[in-house]
């Protein structure tokens, strides 16, 4: 131990009260920070992709101008089918599932956050505004992720746009903490065999035998608990959270488990038998203008095409199974049959199209419209879905025509289309 190690132990435990669980030390919250450490940027790069999905090249991602912290973009895949789905699923929940991590970790430094004075040099300094981006950034994305996953805007702020900003400020966090403390964990898991860990029981836990971070007590209670069942009792949470969490992105016989994640829990009749994020009359459809006078415009080319229901169905139909994938985790798969958008491209006049933007029948809302790629026209499953299992479309479900394009972010997949409008390649 250090000289400024002794002084940072000294000085942890003159506060008025102390912490005096035995279970405290160097190593357990090692070994909680390296279960992070591995995880943690999971949840950070599936953030970020999802991100560049939204397609901010477009202006269709929340926030639009991040000023020097625009990721590099591209054009974001349209295979395999359920690349969205995995992201979100594994962003949504892993990020769930380390919530009982996170609190045993903020348990075990718990008396660093209060040691006094906060810092006496400039690398102490550094690590106390470090610790301060990590936990109120990740404290900030859990509380916020989890009351947008429960529909819950009692903020009263843009959730992505917090979320996107809270990420950097928790990433910044994350990077300058793992630098200073990573060579600190290795030395703190050596001091002690995780074999024998595991075998100590409740009777014969005791203090960690070093410390160099100030948090073993110099006047411990006895164990109520074992740093083995501590960590089980940690591991069982965080298991029960993927068995409650899981079922969304999985589907089958596992959603009916699926409690955490209720968004999507409307669901539609018959074949239209899904989720609905949002139904018609959330989006002001007027069943009216889905009658038989519906059309949807095709452009780009030299004139506009008209098309209505009926020469839709006349067109050869591609039926194909596809996922819908919400940014909140939850996706479903169905069968979906509908015209080929690149025939749609083909018809409009733009047979080789860079990009095409599709509205909405819905006229207020952030995603009435959506903006799609070259690949994602291309593609041979991409379609305007007119049929859903076997099924016309319900109405909640977009009737009468829909888009519906592998891989694409939930929202994207536009219903109630009225218009596309197709952009030549150059």
């Amino acid at each position: 131990m250090t000289d400024d190690d002794a002084r940072d132990a000294q000085s942890t435990d003159a506060r008025p009260f102390r912490w005096r669980s035995p279970l405290r030390g160097p190593w357990l919250t090692s070994v909680l920070g390296l279960v992070l450490l591995v995880t943690l940027p999971i949840v950070i790069l599936t953030g970020l992709l999802s991100y560049i999905a939204y397609g901010p090249q477009f202006g269709q991602a929340i926030p639009g101008d991040v000023g020097w912290f625009k990721l590099p973009t591209f054009d974001w895949p349209s295979r395999p089918s359920w690349l969205y789905q995995l992201n979100q699923g594994l962003h949504v929940g892993l990020g769930l599932i380390l919530i009982p991590i996170v609190l045993a970790k903020l348990w075990s430094v718990i008396p660093r956050l209060f040691m006094w004075p906060p810092a006496r040099s400039v690398a102490q300094a550094l690590e106390r505004v470090s610790l301060l981006m990590l936990v109120g950034g990740i404290l900030f994305e859990i509380v916020t992720g989890v009351l947008n996953i429960q529909y819950d805007y009692i903020f009263g702020f843009s959730f992505y746009t917090a979320h996107y900003w809270g990420a950097w400020v928790f990433i910044a966090g994350f990077v300058i903490h793992a630098m200073l403390k990573v060579p600190r964990m290795i030395a703190a898991l050596k001091t002690m065999s995780s074999r024998e860990v595991m075998r100590t029981n409740t009777r014969d836990t005791t203090v960690e035998p070093t410390d160099i971070d100030g948090l073993v007590s110099s006047d411990p209670a006895p164990a109520t608990i074992s740093r083995r069942g501590a960590l089980a009792v940690v591991g069982g949470g965080a298991l029960l959270i993927a068995v409650l969490t899981a079922g969304q992105t999985l589907g089958g016989v596992t959603r009916q488990f699926a409690l955490l994640l209720p968004r999507g829990r409307e669901r539609g009749p018959g074949p239209n038998d899904f989720q609905v994020n949002r139904t018609a009359v959330a989006a002001g459809i007027d069943p009216a203008t889905t009658g038989p006078q519906w059309r949807v415009t095709l452009r780009g080319g030299p004139s506009p095409v008209v098309l209505d229901r009926a020469a839709l169905l006349a067109m050869p139909q591609h039926t194909a199974r596809l996922p819908i994938a919400c940014v909140e985790g939850w996706s479903t798969t169905e069968t979906w049959t509908g015209v080929r958008l690149r025939d749609l491209a083909g018809m409009a006049g733009v047979p080789t199209p860079r990009s095409a933007r599709v509205a909405s029948l819905e006229r207020s809302g952030a995603f009435n419209r959506a903006a799609l790629q070259a690949n994602q026209i291309g593609n041979p499953d991409a379609l305007l879905a007119l049929q859903v299992n076997g099924a016309d479309l319900s109405l909640d479900h977009g009737f009468p025509a829909r888009v519906i394009v592998p891989a694409l972010p939930g929202v994207h997949n536009t219903k109630w289309v009225a218009t596309i409008d197709f952009e030549a390649a150059t």
